[in-house]
């Protein structure tokens, strides 16, 4: 099961000498405790190393931007904290090179702390900050309320948004996706640029899917990893009805993947899956897929690398899996409901219950029967979610982004594939993005609504186009 790593946070607190140094501590006191409680590690400058352990000449800033440099790669995120109004050319010279996204929180003044001697003016000292910032093309994110203290509520929603970005914007430093077997040929819907890709720091390991079938047929039974593999498929899903062979094939396939993304340390995998696995194996991997995308390592369909990195930013921002599905079929006349179908990468986690595996039975119109089990009948659960896709064009990495929710709605018995019923505000406009602008007919789901901090940091910190057609109208 997938587990999310909350974000660790290197802290940085302001300073301007016209105000008490009081505040200082009680900040530097306040804001760690705060964040481990949330569950997030911190970083802290000693608070011998400047005046009151804050920052507020350019000599403080550079000691701080040493002290960065030295931890770089322990934080995810700096968080810049005003005790008081702050200094903007010693922040400057601290956050430049920072490398990662930055959080601006004030701290508000009390109503009976106003004299000169409590006062804070971070309400006023925070648009100095930003200002500067802004000048220097420094990238920072602010949420409201414009001043809000650590220990409320608003301050840990302002958080749970951070630590989403944060894990966005680290899951693509050095993202990696396997290709696994070249593009379908009917499918040219999901054609990608590999070079557009590496220039925006994504990188494709292609591997032949001969290679992937030579190496299948040699895994012996007596393998530890295959026995392994066979016991967790068998906890997994229902195998009521399977043929022993599909069960040695598949686990084996499994192996094999497994050892490949291991290989080439793979974050996430597009996989051919049909048509050759299912002559030359007799199996369908899509149980494989749901598995991996259960654990966090995010697989898609039919070589569709777009959803995939799609997916590697879903999960990030959610915590939890992602699946690839379909734009597939209207939901009688309800413009803001379709169903959304594959035939059966959904992680268990995202369903209803465990599901049943089965024989492909679109492919099996052309196969014959028995030549392609492995697929997972089920449903997803409901759940508030966001969904996105990603394509490139024109050197050029395009997402859009959305929220909606999968319904308790039902589907017909027969409905083949694991499918659920999505209700999206504006479909209709949604719909016409993605067909006008010449994205896939997969669309990727994770569940939750984090629409707004994938947006920023998608668009803000990693620099990719982004489009959320629910608001275009």
């Amino acid at each position: 099961m997938m587990q999310a790593q909350k974000s660790t946070f290197a802290l940085f607190f302001g300073n301007r000498g016209f105000f008490p140094a009081s505040l200082q501590a009680e900040a530097r006191e306040e804001l760690p405790r705060v964040l481990r409680e949330l569950g997030h590690e911190v970083l802290l400058l000693e608070a011998d190393a400047t005046r009151y352990g804050a920052v507020e000449t350019v000599p403080e800033g550079e000691l701080y931007a040493n002290f960065l440099r030295e931890h770089r790669g322990q934080f995810d995120g700096v968080i810049l904290s005003l005790p008081n109004f702050g200094d903007e050319n010693g922040a400057v010279a601290a956050l430049k090179e920072a490398g990662v996204p930055i959080f601006i929180q004030a701290y508000p003044d009390d109503m009976d702390r106003m004299g000169p001697a409590l006062r804070r003016d971070s309400f006023c000292g925070k648009f100095s900050i930003m200002d500067v910032f802004y000048q220097h093309n420094l990238k920072f994110t602010t949420l409201k309320p414009h001043v809000v203290r650590p220990g409320s509520d608003k301050f840990k929603a302002n958080i749970d948004y951070f630590d989403r970005l944060c894990r966005v914007v680290k899951r693509f430093k050095g993202l990696t996706v396997g290709a696994i077997g070249a593009r379908t040929s009917a499918f040219k819907t999901v054609r990608f640029d590999e070079v557009a890709l590496q220039r925006h720091g994504v990188t494709i390991e292609t591997v032949d899917l001969a290679e992937v079938i030579a190496r299948v047929k040699a895994v012996p039974t007596a393998n530890g990893a295959y026995r392994e593999k066979v016991a967790s498929l068998l906890a997994y899903t229902s195998w009521q009805g399977t043929p022993e062979y599909a069960l040695e094939n598949i686990a084996k396939l499994g192996v094999v993947l497994d050892e490949i993304i291991a290989e080439a340390k793979m974050d996430a995998i597009a996989l051919r899956c049909w048509i050759e696995l299912q002559q030359q194996l007799g199996v369908s991997p899509c149980v494989l897929m749901g598995q991996l995308n259960n654990t966090g390592i995010m697989a898609s369909c039919e070589v569709d690398v777009g959803n995939a990195v799609a997916m590697a930013a879903l999960s990030a921002a959610s915590g939890r899996p992602a699946t690839v599905l379909d734009w597939n079929n209207n939901y009688g006349d309800d413009d803001d409901k379709c169903i959304l179908f594959h035939c059966g990468p959904v992680p268990r986690e995202l369903m209803t219950d465990q599901g049943q595996i089965s024989d492909h039975l679109i492919l099996a119109n052309a196969l014959g029967e028995n030549q392609s089990f492995g697929c997972v009948v089920g449903r997803i659960a409901p759940f508030e979610m966001t969904f996105s896709s990603m394509m490139t064009d024109a050197g050029e990495l395009r997402f859009y982004l959305g929220q909606g929710r999968i319904t308790e709605d039902g589907i017909p018995g027969n409905f083949f594939g694991c499918a659920g019923v999505a209700q999206v505000e504006k479909l209709q406009d949604v719909l016409l993005h993605v067909g006008l602008n010449g994205h896939r007919h997969h669309v990727s789901i994770t569940p939750g609504q984090h629409q707004a901090a994938l947006h920023e940091a998608l668009e803000k910190y990693l620099g990719f186009q982004v489009a959320q057609p629910q608001l275009l109208n």
